[in-house]
C-alpha cells in the first residue's frame, strides 16, 4: 500500500483497505468465473451441454486470483461463507465480518454481473438452479459439504497456500455441479430466486461447521496461553481493527 504524504502509514484505514480488496477480489472472481459461462453459452453451449470441466478450470483460477490479489490487504476471503466460518471461529469480530467483508463481497458481485451485463449486450446471470429430479433438502445438504470442504481447506492450509483452495472449488464444481450447479459461495448471483435460500443456507451451515470444527477441535489451545496465540496454523484477520 502507498504511504500518506508524510510518509507515516497507509492512505486508508486497515478496516477500509479490506473492504477494498474484497470488493474488488470478489468482483474478479465473480467477472471471470461467471464469465466463463457466458462465454460457453455464446459459443452455442446450453445449460446441459457447456463443458463441465472447462467452467470448473475456470472457477478454480479466478478464485486463485482472487485470493492472490486480496490476502495482503483482507486476506482474500472473496465468499461470504468463508467469512462466516472465520467469525464462527472468532477470527473476526461481527461488525467487521457484515460491514468491511459481507456488504463489499456482496457489492462486488453485483458489481461484476452489471458489467457482464453490459459485456454480453444485456443478457442476465443465468444463476443457479436443481438438476432433474433433485430435491431443495439434497441441493442444502450437498451445498453444505461441498462448502465444509472447502472452508476446511481455507482454515487448514492457513495464509502460505491459500491460493490452493481453488483446487478444491474446481473439484467440487466436477463433483455437484450436475445436481445443482455448485455454488459454495452466496455472492455469486444470478436472475433465478426459485431457490436462492439453498445457496445461502447450505454454505453458511457448512461454512459454520468447518470453522467451529479446526477452530474448537483440530487447533491446539494450551491453557497458559491466550487464544490468539493458541499453537498451529490460523487463519489471519486482514488487519488489527481500528
Amino acid at each position: 500500500y502507498r504511504a500518506d504524504a508524510a510518509g507515516t502509514g497507509p492512505l486508508l484505514p486497515a478496516a477500509t483497505r479490506a473492504a477494498v480488496a474484497e470488493f474488488v477480489a470478489t468482483g474478479i472472481f465473480v467477472f471471470a468465473a461467471e464469465g466463463s459461462v457466458y462465454g460457453l453459452s455464446v459459443q452455442g453451449h446450453g445449460d446441459a451441454g457447456r463443458p463441465l470441466v472447462a467452467v470448473a478450470i475456470a472457477h478454480a483460477l479466478a478464485l486463485a486470483a482472487a485470493v492472490a490479489v486480496a490476502s495482503n490487504a483482507s486476506d482474500g476471503h472473496v465468499n461470504p461463507a468463508v467469512t462466516f466460518g472465520v467469525l464462527v471461529g472468532r477470527r473476526i469480530s461481527f461488525g467487521r465480518a457484515v460491514v468491511y467483508y459481507w456488504a463489499a463481497k456482496l457489492l462486488g458481485a453485483v458489481a461484476a454481473a452489471f458489467l457482464l451485463m453490459l459485456v454480453s449486450g444485456g443478457t442476465r446471470p443465468m444463476g443457479f438452479g436443481l438438476g432433474q429430479g433433485v430435491h431443495e433438502r439434497h441441493a442444502l445438504l450437498l451445498e453444505a459439504v461441498m462448502t465444509f470442504g472447502l472452508v476446511y481447506a481455507v482454515y487448514a492450509t492457513a495464509v502460505d497456500h491459500r491460493s490452493r483452495v481453488g483446487f478444491v472449488l474446481g473439484a467440487n464444481i466436477l463433483a455437484g455441479g450436475p445436481f445443482d450447479g455448485a455454488a459454495m459461495n452466496p455472492a455469486l448471483v444470478g436472475w433465478s430466486w426459485r431457490h436462492h435460500w439453498v445457496y445461502w443456507v447450505g454454505p453458511l451451515i457448512g461454512a459454520g461447521l468447518a470453522g467451529a470444527l479446526y477452530e474448537f477441535v483440530m487447533v491446539e489451545q494450551p491453557p497458559s496461553e491466550a487464544p490468539a496465540a493458541a499453537a498451529g496454523p490460523r487463519m489471519l484477520v486482514a488487519a488489527a481493527e481500528d
